[in-house]
């Protein structure tokens, strides 16, 4: 079924008044009223830390990263399995692999591609797992992935970085931070990192801005990183220890309790356009028309020439939670959490996390 639903008109406030109209995405609906990625009971893991086999993706299947090749859309995921304690964040978590041919029928695998295993980032990925990935393609074909590392048992969550050549087949490459800036950020907490691009005809590929690789990170405000590799990142600071916050919430909107990275930014003749993802603050301050706690999606326009620089951002959400899958599962307060898009078929595609239960999917005409 097409639905066609709309999320809503968005105004770009700020320097410059940017136009939703002058944005490379057109206006985001739902091509399906369904899921496109589900929890699947009955596919089980060999866990080498725990020694016996999983229902790896038996509970949730959610935030995932996206990209194009060979003509198909592959998905990475987060996947949960039935272990631990039923709340967020109680189980373990694995990302998954699916593959699609038109963008909305996905093929699961079934075995996860990365996972905590007994390696150099095991103590960094366990008891926890892996999240939230997001993912970008090098100019030499190499995928280059971030996602969370969490350990529960040293309460630390930190930016992990891996790097493949097929999508399956996975390096661990270690913290994003770790060993820059004298030591400073090896203890650090963070997540949500997603790397600038391009695009190259159908394909989105890591750009360069002033000769820097860039990478955008973190919750409870957005921060930048640099790279010359794409493997070793350096935070962007204020001061020494202290770092720089280009994108802050703010009160009354639906990004009131903080912003949250989304899927890669995309470097466009206009300047450098991000999806992101923004939380509504439960109390005073928060946007009223949506529901206390509620992720949507919001969009930005930095300087081209000075990633810095914000030049315009919507004042309402580009997409928000609708339909009833995006607002009862595991986070009861609804999400739209956005963190893959791609350019397939001549049209943009973002996949998105529903309630940290399922992946759903928009697409957006090209705008020129």
């Amino acid at each position: 079924m097409r639905l066609g639903l709309v999320a809503g008109v968005a105004v770009f406030l700020g320097v410059g008044a940017v136009a939703i109209a002058q944005s490379p995405f057109g206006t985001w609906t739902r091509p399906v009223d369904q899921p496109v990625i589900r929890p699947v009971r009955d596919t089980t893991f060999a866990d080498p830390i725990f020694g016996q086999t999983v229902h790896w993706q038996a509970l949730h299947t959610f935030n995932p990263a996206a990209i194009v090749r060979d003509g198909k859309v592959y998905v990475l995921y987060r996947a949960e399995d039935d272990s631990g304690s039923m709340t967020i964040g109680g189980h373990v978590s694995r990302l998954g692999l699916a593959v699609s041919d038109d963008g909305i029928h996905f093929q699961q695998m079934p075995e996860p591609v990365l996972y905590p295993a007994k390696d150099e980032q095991e103590d960094r990925e366990s008891p926890g797992g892996v999240e939230d990935p997001r993912i970008v393609e090098s100019s030499d074909g190499t995928y280059v992935l971030t996602y969370t590392q969490w350990s529960r048992k040293l309460d630390r969550y930190s930016v992990g970085i891996a790097t493949s050549r097929d999508l399956t087949h996975w390096q661990k490459q270690g913290p994003a931070f770790q060993g820059v800036l004298n030591g400073r950020y090896d203890a650090f907490k963070y997540k949500s990192a997603a790397i600038l691009t391009e695009r190259k005809g159908d394909k989105l590929i890591a750009a360069k801005v002033n000769g820097k690789y860039w990478m955008f990170w973190g919750d409870l405000g957005i921060r930048l990183a640099t790279s010359d590799d794409l493997i070793h990142w350096t935070p962007m600071e204020s001061s020494p220890g202290q770092v720089k916050v280009v994108l802050k919430s703010r009160s009354g909107r639906p990004d009131s309790d903080f912003p949250e990275a989304g899927p890669p930014p995309v470097l466009t003749k206009k300047g450098i356009v991000m999806l992101y993802n923004g939380k509504n603050k439960d109390g005073e301050g928060r946007d009223p028309k949506l529901k206390a706690g509620t992720y949507a999606v919001l969009q930005a326009v930095l300087s081209a020439e000075n990633p810095e620089k914000i030049l315009a951002r919507t004042d309402t959400p580009v997409f928000q939670p609708q339909l009833p899958f995006e607002q009862s599962g595991q986070y009861a307060a609804g999400t739209t959490f956005s963190e893959g898009l791609v350019f397939f078929k001549g049209k943009w595609w973002m996949y998105y996390g529903c309630a940290d239960s399922f992946v759903g999917v928009a697409t957006a005409p090209s705008n020129p």
